[in-house]
């Protein structure tokens, strides 16, 4: 009797946490992309020089795509020096996992173009 008590409870929380979560990750995506407005404009539509990307309003799986490969090297044209910058630590390692660029990916992608 205690178990079918427990798991519609056990099925909430989990639902909680990954609300959570989910919210976490759009408030990290938000502080991630304060990085990017420093060349990008803080709407993503203002960049700073003009051969600078307008990022907003983006395709998410372009936007991923175009960071994972500054950050392994195989995008070095244009300004892709200084997005490595931005996004690998100067020890080679990432400063930003997964999660944290596809939520990335997604704000980019929700902003006005």
């Amino acid at each position: 009797m205690l178990k079918k008590k427990m798991i519609p409870l056990l099925m909430g929380s989990c639902l909680l946490m990954g609300a959570l979560s989910t919210a976490a990750l759009a408030e990290d995506a938000k502080a991630l992309f304060a990085t990017c407005t420093a060349c990008h404009g803080k709407d993503g539509k203002s960049p700073i020089m003009p051969n600078y990307p307008k990022i907003a309003g983006q395709n998410k799986a372009y936007v991923l795509q175009q960071i994972k490969d500054i950050m392994s090297g195989a995008r070095a044209n244009g300004q892709a020096a200084a997005m490595k910058g931005v996004l690998v630590s100067p020890d080679g390692k990432p400063r930003f996992n997964d999660q944290q660029l596809e939520a990335l990916a997604d704000y980019v992608s929700k902003l006005a173009p």
